[in-house]
């Protein structure tokens, strides 16, 4: 077994891989220790997290991976893991590889030693360009949280510990793309300008919600609209089938059909939109856990509106129509057409995340809703 010692402090930093059912409960369990204080944090179910890191993620079709726990005095103090993805490769070459799945405590030594071997395992696979965290990829969680620390994470977005960033720099890592987060309350008014641009061309557009009784072919109409409009931004690693369709199969047990709107032209669907209930409200009270009675609240809180926030966590508009008029009217009625729904089962606040600070014509259509930028994600990188 590989691992690592290193002298420091009341102990030595010993790093060893996850090899075992055993050792990767302990890796899901690390962030329990790190964030014990932070009362922020949503804890994640550990039953979705290994289903997350077990052979049946889709995500292990294109990729593999490492993950390791630093210990001291026998004692979880933090963890990573190393990616290397074929699809990115495919597009970003063959030197590129991933670290995530951070947590550490707030220790140079520990961090060292997690990062000595992230860097080791990918440099014995030629891999020279290292860039993260992405868990495990980029349509998955990624990024360090810079600002924003003062509120908990929805759902499906990642918290971090302030230092993250600084032990990162520390280590010859440095910032390579930004992630936005906006919030904007539920009954916001559409500016005049872009009422007029919708009337002129909403002749063309027709908005429609989810066919349930035809799931698996709304899915891929979804993933095509999706793989076309981020095709060109930083970073895009296409949905496979298999990845899209087992994301479909959550959306379908906790999205209702008003939460998914599809926008055709002239009968050709162009534009997507995804909500989510923010289930980190209710996640933060089950400590992990669905049991005994976790999974009825949860059930319960969706099934009775209890919950008041959400998410769009994916929305696309074809890439024909970016930069025209069309594109901005495209994305606005698709942000717009859930609303009423949404009020009808209480939500007060929205999360549009996450948006590439180099989004401008996106954030352009957010600021004129009057959504405001609370959280800032960062991805960072290093050449070996």
């Amino acid at each position: 077994m590989n691992t690592q010692s290193n002298t420091v402090g009341s102990g030595s930093v010993v790093v060893r891989p996850v090899m075992s059912y055993r050792d990767m409960g302990k890796f899901i369990d690390v962030p329990w220790h790190i964030y014990a204080n932070d009362p922020m944090w949503v804890p994640p179910l550990r039953l979705e997290r290994r289903f997350h890191f077990s052979r049946f993620n889709p995500f292990f079709k294109h990729g593999e991976w490492q993950a390791w726990v630093a210990y001291r005095n026998d004692q979880p103090v933090g963890r990573i893991s190393a990616q290397i993805d074929s699809l990115h490769q495919e597009r970003y070459g063959t030197d590129s590889g991933h670290f995530g799945l951070l947590e550490c405590i707030d220790d140079d030594d520990v961090f060292s030693a997690l990062m000595l071997h992230v860097e080791a395992w990918l440099g014995s696979r030629q891999v020279h360009k290292i860039s993260g965290p992405f868990n495990l990829s980029i349509n998955q969680e990624c990024g360090i949280l810079v600002e924003g620390f003062d509120t908990p994470p929805v759902v499906m977005m990642p918290h971090s510990a302030p230092y993250y960033g600084r032990l990162l720099e520390q280590h010859g890592y440095l910032p390579l793309k930004d992630l936005l987060a906006y919030k904007v309350r539920i009954d916001f008014e559409i500016p005049p300008v872009m009422q007029m641009l919708i009337k002129r061309f909403s002749p063309q557009i027709t908005l429609r919600t989810l066919r349930r009784d035809r799931f698996a072919e709304e899915m891929e109409i979804l993933r095509d609209i999706f793989n076309d409009a981020w095709s060109e931004n930083w970073g895009f690693i296409p949905f496979t089938r298999e990845e899209f369709a087992e994301l479909g199969s959550s959306l379908r047990l906790l999205v209702s059909d008003e939460f998914i709107q599809i926008a055709e032209v002239d009968g050709k669907p162009a534009a997507f939109m995804v909500g989510l209930p923010n289930l980190n409200e209710v996640l933060k009270e089950l400590d992990g856990s669905l049991f005994p009675l976790g999974w009825l609240k949860l059930v319960q809180s969706i099934r009775n509106h209890q919950i008041r926030t959400g998410r769009v966590p994916l929305m696309g508009v074809r890439k024909q129509y970016h930069h025209r008029p069309i594109g901005l009217v495209l994305a606005c009625l698709v942000i717009d057409a859930p609303r009423e729904a949404g009020m009808a089962q209480g939500f007060k606040e929205v999360e549009l995340s996450w948006i590439l600070e180099d989004n401008m014509s996106m954030r352009a259509i957010l600021d004129s809703i009057g959504c405001e930028q609370y959280k800032r994600y960062r991805i960072f990188g290093k050449t070996l």
